[in-house]
């Protein structure tokens, strides 16, 4: 250390282990399920998650799931842990639909995980089984509660925020530019 020079230490910390938490939500119901899996094993917990998912709605034609690019949310998953007709049949139920890479904020359930963040998951929780009594209690009173995610990103905001993006494809899109004088996006 150097004199004038701020005294800088190194925080350390112990890793007590890490989970996967699953949750998804019926927005219509504002009813929630969440799981908290240990597996280390992303492909496999794709797996398990969508085949629960799958039962729960036996009645279901098609399920649809928006998730995130994770490259473990394919239906390969599938094939791995599944006889190929199994699989193949599983992967039928489901339509996979992708938010745009670094546009997390377009999938509810981040929506959901950032209030979690808020309540519960924006400190050190020293045990898997606190942090799972603790989250899953928090889901548990958010359902009771009827808390429902306030959606408000339409299909002119999202005109107007992607614009650029529009353009970039084709510059027939710059129709849907967002005009400063105006309140209203073109769509």
């Amino acid at each position: 250390m150097q004199t004038g020079q701020i005294r800088k230490e190194h925080y350390a910390y112990e890793k007590n282990g890490s989970v996967f938490f699953w949750q998804r939500l019926n927005l219509d119901l504002a009813k929630r399920v969440a799981e908290m899996i240990s597996s280390a094993h992303r492909q496999r917990v794709h797996h398990f998650w969508v085949e629960r998912l799958s039962q729960a709605y036996p009645e279901a034609d098609k399920i649809c799931l928006v998730l995130d690019n994770l490259n473990t949310h394919t239906i390969a998953s599938f094939y791995k842990y599944l006889p190929a007709d199994e699989a193949f049949a599983l992967g039928q139920r489901f339509e996979f639909w992708y938010t745009p890479k670094s546009a997390s904020w377009l999938n509810m359930i981040e929506i959901e995980f950032s209030a979690l963040t808020r309540l519960c998951l924006n400190r050190r929780i020293p045990t898997i089984e606190e942090l799972s009594t603790e989250l899953l209690a928090l889901i548990a009173e958010r359902m009771r509660k009827g808390i429902k995610i306030n959606w408000q990103f339409s299909i002119a905001v999202c005109r107007q925020k992607l614009n650029s993006r529009y353009t970039v494809v084709n510059d027939a899109n710059s129709k849907f530019a967002y005009s400063p004088t105006s309140e209203t996006v073109n769509v």
